[in-house]
């Protein structure tokens, strides 16, 4: 370290000093002037560093450089001859230059100190957290917001790798990307989440220097939205809505006056406001009774109710609710709907349903209603069996869902994004169930299609297909099914080429194969290809403890179908219900819920036992003979069913159950022999 004279302590000699004593390089030995007003001699005192008026006082030779900051050339030519040859002397151009630079540099260090200041105000006034860091990582702007929402404080945060703090944080990865990242979700170590926008900085020449994030908190987005949005913007947004709505909507209050309703509603009744607001409930009605009424007498919500309404007399369905706040009636509010409307809608809506029953499933396990040990054990199988490619054979009575397995095993198979096809066996002849199964060729037979026709194998190539009732197919169709179900191939009628196709097939039937086998009507071959994964599924009588949940399904089903608002059962049903066996399983079961629902009153909305019809006899009644029909006081019409009835009941007896040879035997089709069962409920 070298050590320093300066001579001059006035303004040049004082720049002189700081600089010296800033760069830290310098041993200041004196600082020396002849005026002892002089400003550096204060600041020298100041620094602990010794004055003096002659310089002649501390010349000797452990002096390395004097410095003369008199600007007199009279000194400086004494110094010179005076000093030390080694010492090195710098005379006072150079030290009023040094005091120039000085000044200007403190200048210049005073200016970018208030610039960084207004710019860290300005930062700091930013309602949005902003935070900057250089090419390397390391935070170099970081203002309250930031502070604020972070939750880390600015004295932590300055000089550190941003990682160090926020390790969630991307602007290392927008750094390397220079790639802007915009509105961005984000969550803090605090927990709080954020809405975020990042960008790289770069320079003129293109580089990198670093990136910035500007944030907002959404928790204070989300309390602001809450803040403008009073009850005066809803009820003006709610209003908004049912005006512009397209559906016909009334709304009274608690005594029946007329409070509202929209343009579509005038459109559809043919009634203004004038003739409605302030008016009684009634004022619309043309014929029937107002909903509006009934509805503000029981509290209840009334739907599906066929009225005409207004002077043109259109024909609606009206769905009405209470308006209940703060449990006080406040009022009711209506939906009209046009009739003719609603056909057309139905007549779309029962097109598309028969177009997706014939391509996809429509059930899931999540629809198979049933916690009885019986059926879970029946469902798990059928779980496991949807995740294999084996052929599945569910067997049960009639009326336990055989078909609702089949879906839900599509559904939960890798298969479910291909086609379901269904295919009733029993509902088709053998020479059109075999066309119908395989396809067929052009000219294969007299009326074929130009062209042929896939059949149900190749439609349900990749997916699934559901062989109902199995057991009834012909020995000639059982022996080339088995040939689909051994090569994966089939032959359309009338054909020579092998088709080949990957299909799932779950088979159901409610007879006994093994039976069948023995007397030579069913295939053993084909019986042990099908059989690979049987499940049982129980009948209704072997699982009672699943009758209340799936009553509550089926009547939820019965009110979307019947437009009812029917809300359960009452215990005793419920044990009514339950003590009796069902042969006709679940079918049957809903057959009585909806013959329940039929003769309820309106007002009704719980089924109880004097709803239900006589479950005694299960429809015996009319499966008598004539002797007792006659001593029953029935009508001429129920005796006749009955006898039908009783006929089929044995005929079917003396076939095994075998649908089939019945209907020949009968001399009806077998779509009659169905229809027939089903009316009078014979499994």
């Amino acid at each position: 370290m070298q050590t320093v004279l300066v001579v001059g302590a006035g303004k040049g000699g004082s720049a002189i000093l700081k600089m010296l004593t800033h760069s830290g390089m310098f041993h200041l030995l004196a600082v020396v002037d002849v005026n002892q007003a002089a400003p550096g001699l204060e600041l020298a005192e100041e620094m602990g560093i010794p004055v003096g008026r002659d310089w002649k006082d501390f010349l000797s030779e452990k002096v390395d450089i004097i410095i003369e900051a008199t600007g007199s050339d009279e000194v400086f030519l004494e110094i010179r001859e005076a000093k030390n040859p080694k010492t090195v002397l710098v005379p006072g151009t150079v030290a009023h230059i040094t005091a120039t630079l000085v000044e200007e540099k403190e200048e210049l260090i005073a200016k970018m100190k208030y610039e960084s200041h207004k710019r860290d105000l300005i930062f700091n006034l930013l309602h949005d957290g902003l935070m900057v860091v250089d090419q390397h990582g390391k935070v170099i702007i970081y203002n309250k917001s930031a502070e604020k929402i972070v939750g880390i404080k600015k004295a932590h945060m300055l000089g550190q790798h941003i990682l160090e703090n926020v390790p969630t944080s991307r602007l290392q990865d927008v750094i390397h990307t220079q790639k802007v990242e915009k509105n961005k979700e984000m969550l803090l170590e605090n927990g709080k989440k954020i809405i975020t926008t990042r960008s790289p900085l770069i320079d003129e020449d293109g580089k990198v220097i670093g990136a910035f994030a500007v944030f907002k908190d959404i928790t204070e987005v989300m309390n602001l939205a809450e803040e403008v949005t009073n009850l005066k913007g809803i009820q003006t947004m709610l209003e908004a809505i049912i005006q512009s709505s397209d559906e016909a909507i009334s709304v009274v209050d608690e005594f029946g006056r007329g409070l509202m309703i929209n343009p579509a509603y005038s459109r559809l009744t043919g009634l203004e406001e004038q003739q409605i607001i302030g008016k009684p409930a009634t004022a619309d009605i043309y014929e029937g009774d107002s909903m509006h009424m009934k509805v503000l007498e029981t509290r209840r919500a009334v739907r599906g109710v066929n009225l005409k309404v207004g002077p043109s007399k259109k024909e609606v369905i009206v769905n009405v609710a209470p308006i209940i706040v703060d449990g006080k009636l406040k009022g009711s509010v209506g939906v009209i709907h046009d009739v003719s409307e609603i056909q057309t809608l139905t007549t779309e809506l029962d097109r598309a349903r028969q177009i997706i029953r014939t391509l996809e499933a429509k059930y899931s396990f999540e629809d198979i209603i049933g916690s009885s040990e019986e059926m879970s054990l029946a469902i798990e199988q059928a779980k496991l069996g949807a995740k294999t490619p084996a052929t599945v054979l569910l067997r049960g009575e009639s009326g336990t869902g055989k078909e609702l397995f089949a879906h839900a095993i599509h559904n939960a198979s890798s298969r479910k994004y291909n086609k379901f096809i269904r295919v009733n066996c029993a509902a088709l002849s053998e020479s059109l169930l075999e066309s119908e199964l395989f396809g067929y060729e052009e000219g294969a037979f007299s009326g074929a299609r130009r062209g042929g026709k896939k059949g149900f194998f190749e439609e349900a190539n990749n997916g699934s297909i559901f062989l109902d009732e199995i057991g009834e197919l012909s020995a000639n169709t059982q022996a080339k099914l088995l040939r689909v179900l051994q090569e994966s191939e089939i032959i359309r009628v009338g054909g020579t080429k092998s088709i080949s196709i990957n299909v799932r097939v779950i088979a159901a039937t409610n007879v006994n194969l093994e039976k069948g086998i023995a007397d030579g009507s069913f295939r053993e071959d084909l019986y042990y290809r099908l059989n690979r994964m049987p499940i049982h599924i129980p009948p209704l009588r072997k699982r009672k403890e699943d009758i209340e949940a799936l009553s509550e399904h089926l009547i939820r089903k019965i009110n979307q179908d019947y437009g009812r608002n029917v809300d359960g059962l009452t215990p005793r049903a419920i044990n009514h219900l339950a003590a009796y066996d069902w042969p006709g399983n679940v079918r049957e079961l809903e057959n009585v819920l909806g013959r329940a629902i039929i003769f309820m009153k309106f007002n009704e909305v719980f089924i109880d036992t004097e709803h239900i019809p006589d479950l005694a006899t299960s429809g015996d009644k009319i499966v008598q003979d004539s002797t007792e029909a006659v001593a029953s006081d029935y009508t001429l019409a129920e005796m006749l069913e009955g006898y039908e009835a009783k006929i089929i009941q044995r005929t079917l007896k003396k076939n095994k159950g075998n649908k089939t040879k019945t209907a020949k035997e009968l001399g009806v089709s077998i779509r009659n022999l169905y229809y027939k069962m089903e009316k009078f409920m014979i499994d």
